[in-house]
């Protein structure tokens, strides 16, 4: 369990919450030696998001990090749940990083970041991945970010 471990150091903890979303869905997808996640925003354990708006007018650059980081920490919490063990992750693939902002925002990747940065501190090398950092006029419930994830993990 050495990514749980690197986690507890971070003083992160990955808490199951509640599924609230509102689609007939479900948060990860075995096929093969990959999982694909669902979109997963920045929710928090008391309810509602870390942060709620558009970045560019409503949130800084720091806030919507905060929101990819946070909606990371999300997305592991399903992948643990989907594999059992983070050590099992034989690297992250890509990362679908839908940003919502602001017509004349251009610094999607700066907040997609926060999402990036989280992997390579727990992974390294197997941690870097191809991303897409897109601008979007809007995401369910006013949440900032989403985020999809594929993973390679061992057989």
């Amino acid at each position: 369990m050495q990514v749980e471990a690197k986690l507890k150091e971070m003083g992160i903890e990955l808490i199951s919450m509640p599924n609230r979303s509102t689609g007939n869905f479900i948060g990860a997808r075995r096929t093969g030696n990959l999982v694909y996640t669902s979109g997963h925003g920045a929710g928090i354990p008391e309810g509602g998001f870390l942060h709620v708006g558009k970045l560019g007018s409503d949130l800084t650059i720091e806030q919507g990090y905060a929101c990819a980081r946070q909606t990371m920490i999300n997305l592991l919490t399903t992948l643990k749940a989907e594999i059992g063990d983070l050590d099992k992750v034989k690297q992250v693939v890509k990362l679908l990083c839908m940003i919502n902002c602001a017509p004349d925002f251009g610094d999607t990747p700066s907040v997609a970041n926060g999402a990036s940065d989280l992997l390579i501190e727990l992974y390294g090398d197997s941690g870097r991945h191809a991303r897409s950092a897109v601008g979007m006029g809007s995401l369910p419930s006013g949440m900032p970010v989403e985020i999809e994830m594929i993973v390679e993990i061992e057989d």
